[in-house]
């Protein structure tokens, strides 16, 4: 019983559309239809303003951090139902059922849930990820780059199987749902990041 309640408690968390709710209640817009049509902190950002999107970024990342550290209150900080309620905050903000499952990219949960999980490798990725931003202006290539490689860092860190499993398929996730970026970026039609 208490796996099933941490899987539905972190999806549920997940699928709460920050970025969604913000935009409506501040410009009553629907921030799908707005950019690039993403709910997450890089579109509220430039249709709605850096305080939306920081809010946005801020929100989305503590629902992912509070999705593993309720597993782990329920299952007395068993690293295999933490990682599964990581990789489920993801897929609840990827496919929130509140928005008929079209959600965000889940970045910024993935963000939260690993902090939770594996801070160390983390901060890390966290490296990484301003150095691609800072050298190309491509968030998405942050976000790719960081992807492919935080699986390796989570186990060179914490020689842990199960996180890092669990890694590799939250990185897998996130290049997947990058993947109409990848394109743009081949295409050379990718929008870069200013602040």
């Amino acid at each position: 019983m208490i796996p099933l309640l941490v899987v539905g408690i972190a999806y549920l968390l997940g699928a709460i559309p920050f970025g969604y709710v913000l935009v409506r209640w501040k410009t009553g817009k629907d921030v799908r239809a707005e950019g690039s049509g993403n709910i997450g902190a890089t579109n509220v950002m430039r249709t709605t303003g850096r305080a939306a999107g920081v809010a946005t970024l801020l929100l989305d990342i503590a629902k992912g951090w509070l999705a593993v550290w309720i597993a782990g209150r329920l299952t007395e900080h068993d690293t295999v139902w933490m990682s599964v309620a990581a990789l489920a905050v993801m897929a609840g903000h990827a496919y929130p059922v509140f928005l008929r499952f079209q959600g965000g990219k889940a970045v910024a949960s993935f963000v939260g849930a690993f902090l939770c999980l594996t801070p160390g490798a983390l901060a890390v990725e966290v490296v990484i990820f301003v150095v691609m931003v800072s050298w190309t202006r491509y968030i998405s290539m942050g976000s790719i780059v960081g992807a492919a490689t935080f699986p390796l860092a989570v186990w060179l860190i914490t020689k842990m199987g199960v996180p890092a499993l669990a890694a590799a398929v939250a990185g897998a996730f996130i290049i997947y749902r990058h993947s109409s970026n990848l394109q743009r970026l081949r295409a050379g039609t990718e929008n870069r990041f200013k602040l």
